[in-house]
């Protein structure tokens, strides 16, 4: 839940989830800590994926990095002492740190100018509030592996893109277009508007390998908790799901994205 705080929004503690509370070890290459080097750094213009304060910290410097944070649509997140200590790794963080992709973000057309370069149908995932680095991670593997185009994840209530997420794509994320949005089910409009059939994975739909995936498309994959969400879900075109013959109901969404994804690129390249 997003509530306001004086002139400031920022998010619980419940909804930091895998993007913070995985995260939290040594220090990380992805991580910019202290005041000074947090105003700097925001001054730049640099792509941020997330701004962690103290909660009750609103003197000082800090004002002025949570309103240049707030302008910039950077989401800023509350947390105690104790957590932001395991965040920045025992660091003096002097209650402030950010959080930096590990590579830079691409936008929408970076990614129909990759199939187009390769003279193929744009072949499009996206992570729907996908929260544990690890999960996107493999995710953006098993997508860079099956050929897509890019890798669409939303900007609040997910994690990005982090050093545990570009380790576990076995460096993947160097490979393919990662692009950012604010509004994912605006993008998906967006999307549809360019020609492109949504396909979600969801429980329930056509099983995957009678669904016709070929041409144009892209393959949405929700949160490890809440799946996909109710809006998105309503924008898609095509539900699609992997059946389950044993005790076990579903499959980890990054090992699901692999079997779907790997079979949508095989359609393809069998037309």
């Amino acid at each position: 839940m997003c509530y306001n705080i004086k002139e400031y929004i920022f998010f619980s503690n419940e909804e930091l989830l895998g993007a913070a509370v995985e995260e939290e070890s040594e220090k990380r290459e992805d991580l910019v800590i202290g005041r000074n080097a947090v105003l700097e750094l925001l001054k730049t213009g640099r792509e941020i994926d997330k701004l962690y304060v103290k909660r009750g910290d609103r003197v000082g410097s800090i004002k002025a990095i949570v309103a240049i944070a707030m302008s910039r649509g950077i989401p800023v997140i509350e947390v105690d002492s104790g957590r932001l200590d395991k965040i920045t790794g025992g660091t003096n963080h002097q209650g402030v740190a950010v959080l930096t992709p590990v590579v830079g973000y691409a936008s929408l057309e970076d990614i129909f100018t990759r199939a187009d370069t390769r003279s193929e149908k744009p072949f499009i995932v996206i992570a729907d509030g996908i929260e544990d680095p690890h999960n996107l991670g493999a995710l953006i593997r098993s997508a860079e592996g099956a050929g897509a185009h890019g890798v669409i994840i939303g900007k609040r209530h997910a994690v990005g893109l982090t050093g545990t997420v570009g380790k576990a794509s076995a460096g993947a994320v160097q490979h393919i277009p990662i692009v950012k949005v604010t509004n994912i089910a605006q993008t998906i409009d967006e999307l549809k508007e360019r020609g492109i059939w949504i396909f979600a994975a969801e429980p329930g739909g056509v099983p995957y390998y009678k669904a016709d995936m070929r041409g144009a498309a892209a393959f949405v994959f929700g949160s490890e908790g809440a799946g996909i969400s109710r809006l998105v879900l309503e924008k898609s075109d095509f539900r699609v799901s992997i059946p389950m013959y044993g005790k076990v109901t579903s499959l980890n969404v990054s090992a699901a994205a692999a079997v779907i994804l790997c079979e949508a690129a095989r359609q393809n390249r069998d037309m």
